[in-house]
């Protein structure tokens, strides 16, 4: 890649993303990681690289990750099937105990550490640590995971401040200190909202809402609040697509700008998404499109 471009096409790259860049400065911008971007090793360093580099710039950016891959394949390990009812995992205390593990533990502190590597400054939260998820108990059939009734912001906000890069466990607790499991999505849309974020990028497995989801080529590239109900009605958004599209309207109710689903197996999709006038997959915002 880099000796395909003169000096001069470099000069012209960042120029041109001179624009896109002061846009972003200083603002809010919220990354939900997980999936096939994080079990592929290649890509996981360079979404990091990303990150620091949006964060040289400028930007105060926020890593919210799940884990679900690792989670399964620890509980396999251990012999104790994963199970789930409507895409949520059914969590009784010992799977609670395991999910903590991974996410709050193995995962949350390797990307701290990757980020600290590649030149950021990096602190891991849980959403236990300053009750920054609290919630209730979603569902008995589900044992103990968790639907967010208050988000305590200030640990992140303290973190950004402070020129960090606050990465963030999808782990939750409740008022008498029990664990809870949050679906990774519904927690960024929330902590995106809380800080009134000016974009929340979801990274997925998929390049975007498409019309025909064999077919690339059909991405809608913008989509408004009121287009939605007609793309439920029509099928073209279905399956584990739905709850992805609620929390993407979840967060533009709770105040963040726009969000955007991408592909987070496309190397840099995110430095495309931001400082690119394309951009990259489909963004989802109040207004018209």
């Amino acid at each position: 890649m880099h000796s395909e471009l003169t000096n001069m096409e470099r000069a012209e790259v960042l120029t041109a993303a001179l624009p896109n860049i002061r846009h972003y400065t200083g603002k809010v911008v919220v990354v939900k990681y997980g999936g096939n971007a994080m079990i592929n090793e290649q890509l996981k360093q360079q979404v990091m690289e990303d990150i620091v580099l949006l964060r040289l710039i400028g930007v105060r950016i926020v890593l919210v990750h799940g884990g679900g891959p690792e989670i399964n394949d620890l509980m396999n390990r251990l012999g104790k099937k994963p199970e789930f009812v409507d895409g949520l995992r059914v969590t009784d205390r010992e799977t609670m105990d395991i999910v903590q593990m991974v996410l709050a533990g193995k995962i949350n502190k390797t990307l701290v550490n990757l980020l600290e590597m590649k030149g950021g400054k990096a602190v891991g939260l849980s959403g236990m640590d300053g009750r920054l998820l609290q919630c209730t108990v979603k569902d008995e059939r589900l044992g103990y995971v968790g639907e967010i009734q208050k988000v305590h912001i200030q640990p992140v906000t303290d973190l950004l401040d402070r020129g960090y890069i606050p990465v963030v466990s999808t782990v939750g607790c409740d008022k008498q200190g029990n664990a809870y499991n949050i679906n990774g999505d519904t927690a960024a849309a929330y902590i995106a909202g809380a800080l009134a974020a000016e974009r929340l990028i979801m990274m997925t497995d998929i390049a975007g809402v498409l019309r025909d989801r064999e077919d690339p080529s059909t991405l809608i590239p913008r989509i408004s609040l009121g287009e939605l109900p007609g793309l439920y009605e029509s099928g073209v958004i279905s399956g584990g697509m739905i709850p992805k599209l609620e929390c993407c309207a979840m967060a533009l109710e709770r105040g963040v700008h726009n969000v955007v689903i991408m592909d987070g197996r496309v190397p840099h999709a995110i430095l495309m998404e931001l400082l690119t006038d394309e951009g990259a997959g489909t963004m989802v915002s109040r207004g018209e499109p």
